[in-house]
C-alpha cells in the first residue's frame, strides 16, 4: 500500500483535473485544491472565463469534500510568462507560452506555494506520467497519445518531477470522461479548454495589436513579385494560411509545390528587410527543414542525452519524427530528420524522445530549408535561418 500524503492539487475547474483529485482522494491521500489565476487584464471578457472556472472548481471540491483555496499568480504570470511571450513576438518569433507557464507558473510559483501548505507532492491534470527510473525521475508521455501532454512538460527539471504526480497519464480521456459522469462531478461534460486563458478563443491578431507595434511591409513570393502588404512580421507565424490577404492572388508561371490555384503559406519572415516570404502550396520546398538548431536547453532527464538517433516533435499536434541528436560545443543542438519537417517556426519548442521517455529539449533557434538557396536579394533563405 503507498504511503499516504498530503498532496495539494491545482483544480481548474476541467474535468482532468478534477478526475486527477478524485482519484488520489480514493488512494487516501490528504488532499487540498487549488485554483491559480494567472491572468487579470480583461478577465470578466467572453474570451477568459477564470471566473467561471473557479465556480466549476469550487463545484468539484464541494462534491469531492476537500478545501479549494483560489490563489492570485496573475502577478508572476505576466513577469515571468507574458512579458517573455511579447519579447519573442516582438523578435519576430513564435512562442509557446504554455511550455514556460508550465515551467514558471504551474511547477514553481504553484509547487512553492503548495510545500508552503505543508504538502508532499503537487498533482495536476496533465497526461503524462512520471516515474522512479534509478539514476533519476523519468518524465513518460500519457498513455492516451491523441492527449499527451508531455511536449508541453519537457522543461520541468528533476526537483519538480519528483514532487509531482499525473494520475490521469496512466488513462485514456474516454475513461476520465466515463469515471467523472460515474461519480457525478457537474463538470463530466464540460468541453476541453483550448489556447491559453489570456487569448481564449478570441482573434489572436486583435489581441497581440494591443500589446505589439504594427509595422506594415511588403508580402513578396519567390523571384521577388510583391503580392501585398502584411500588417506587421509580428502577426504571422510560418505556415500560416489564414488571414494574408493575398488569396486570390495567382502565381505567375509554375511554383514549387502547387498550382497556380494552389493556397498560400507564410515561409520566411525577413526582420531586416521587414519583409514577409510566401510560397504557394503546402508541400512547396521553403516549407520542409531535413534539419534544426535549438537553443536555451532543458533535460526533464536531467542531463544531455548521447548523440545518437531519437524522435523529436518539432510542434505539440505531430507524430514523433526519426532523428540524429547532435550536441553542439556552444551549448544548443542540432537535430538531423530522416523526414524534412514541415514549417520548423524559430520559437517553438524541440522536443526529444527515446520511445515514450521525453528527455527535455530546447528552443527551435533556426531551420535549414530543402529549397535552393540561390537567387540573390529575391531569396529569402540566404542568412534568414539566424532571423
Amino acid at each position: 500500500m503507498a504511503k499516504k500524503q498530503r498532496i495539494v492539487v491545482g483544480l481548474s475547474g476541467g474535468v482532468d483535473s478534477a478526475v486527477t483529485a478524485y482519484l488520489l482522494k480514493q488512494q487516501g491521500h490528504e488532499v487540498v485544491a487549488i485554483f491559480m489565476k494567472n491572468w487579470e487584464d480583461d478577465d470578466d471578457s467572453e474570451y477568459c472565463a477564470s471566473n467561471e472556472d473557479f465556480v466549476d472548481a469550487a463545484a468539484v471540491a464541494d462534491v469531492l469534500g476537500i478545501e479549494i483555496e483560489h490563489v492570485n499568480f496573475a502577478a508572476e504570470y505576466k513577469d515571468r510568462v507574458f512579458a517573455e511571450f511579447l519579447r519573442e513576438y516582438q523578435a519576430g518569433r513564435t512562442p509557446n507560452p504554455d511550455v514556460l507557464c508550465n515551467a514558471e507558473i504551474k511547477f514553481k510559483a504553484f509547487l512553492d506555494h503548495a510545500m508552503r501548505l505543508g504538502a508532499e507532492k503537487i498533482a495536476t491534470g496533465h497526461y503524462a506520467r512520471v516515474r522512479d527510473g534509478g539514476a533519476g525521475v523519468e518524465l513518460l508521455k500519457g498513455l492516451d497519445p491523441a492527449k499527451d501532454q508531455s511536449y508541453f512538460l519537457h522543461r520541468l527539471n528533476q526537483a519538480q518531477l519528483a514532487k509531482t504526480l499525473f494520475p490521469v497519464g496512466e488513462l485514456h480521456k474516454t475513461e476520465v470522461r466515463r469515471i467523472a459522469e460515474e461519480i457525478g462531478l457537474p463538470n463530466a461534460k464540460k468541453k476541453d479548454s483550448t489556447g491559453i486563458c489570456f487569448i481564449g478563443e478570441r482573434p489572436f491578431r486583435e489581441f497581440l495589436g494591443r500589446y505589439l507595434s504594427k509595422a506594415p511591409g511588403p508580402i513578396k513570393a519567390p523571384g521577388g513579385r510583391t503580392l501585398g502588404q502584411h500588417q506587421g512580421l509580428s502577426f504571422y507565424t510560418l505556415g500560416q494560411r489564414q488571414g494574408l490577404g493575398i488569396g486570390g492572388v495567382k502565381a505567375r508561371g509554375a511554383q514549387k509545390g502547387g498550382g497556380e490555384h494552389a493556397p498560400w503559406f507564410v515561409a520566411r519572415k525577413d526582420i531586416e528587410k521587414n519583409t514577409l516570404w510566401v510560397v504557394q502550396g503546402h508541400d512547396h520546398p521553403w516549407l520542409l527543414s531535413p534539419a534544426l538548431r535549438a537553443e536555451d536547453l532543458s533535460w526533464a532527464a536531467g542531463r544531455p542525452p548521447a548523440p545518437g538517433c531519437y524522435a523529436a516533435k518539432t510542434r505539440y499536434r505531430q507524430s514523433d519524427a526519426t532523428c540524429a541528436l547532435e550536441i553542439l560545443p556552444g551549448g544548443g543542438l542540432r537535430l538531423h530528420f530522416d523526414t524534412p519537417q514541415w514549417a520548423v517556426t524559430p520559437g517553438q519548442s524541440a522536443v526529444v524522445y527515446d520511445g515514450d521517455l521525453c528527455l527535455g529539449g530546447g528552443v527551435i533557434a533556426s531551420a535549414e530549408v530543402t529549397g535552393e538557396q540561390g537567387a540573390g536579394a529575391a531569396s529569402p533563405l540566404a542568412g534568414q535561418a539566424e532571423a
